[in-house]
């Protein structure tokens, strides 16, 4: 099962630190933010988290959840949490299904040789737990503003829906 812009969800669960159960149905009403990442205690991926946390405040005020989501197992997962002090939970998805499901799974070349790697991508789901936005192989400098200003967004072509 793939996921389509602007149509809801699957329906999956997925195991996310402090023993969190994560579900699309879970979080009706809230905005998702699931950004996904190569891997724990890397570079790119401890500035992008940092970021996501820096804005933490700003993002739950604009009514969002953020997840991140890679490969890495929960105990991985939980030292890399704490390390940085996350204000939210990472999903431990070691067998590759959300990533699949996503469609952030890419060939690359790392050191010469063709490896399979997750192509670093945000995606936002809103309250009704739609795919709105998504961001696939981004660069990290700048985009936690722009998923804030994505959720704003939405939050007001809600407001003036209703």
């Amino acid at each position: 099962m793939a996921i389509v812009l602007n149509k809801p969800l699957p329906e999956f669960e997925a195991l996310a630190t402090g023993g969190i159960k994560f579900s699309p149905q879970n979080y009706l009403g809230k905005t998702v933010v699931l950004y996904f990442y190569p891997k724990d205690n890397t570079p790119g991926c401890t500035t992008e988290a940092l970021q996501f946390r820096d804005k933490h405040k700003e993002l739950a005020k604009a009514g969002a959840v953020v997840f991140g989501v890679s490969r890495d197992n929960m105990q991985s997962h939980e030292a890399f949490k704490k390390k940085l002090g996350l204000p939210f939970d990472l999903i431990a998805d070691t067998e590759e299904k959300l990533c699949h499901m996503f469609g952030v799974v890419k060939n690359k070349i790392m050191y010469g040789k063709k490896v399979k790697g997750i192509q670093r991508s945000t995606f936002l789901i809103d309250t009704e737990g739609i795919l709105r936005e998504e961001w696939r192989g981004l660069k990290v400098p700048g985009h936690v503003d722009e998923v804030l200003k994505a959720i704003k967004a939405i939050n007001k072509e809600a407001k003036s829906a209703a």
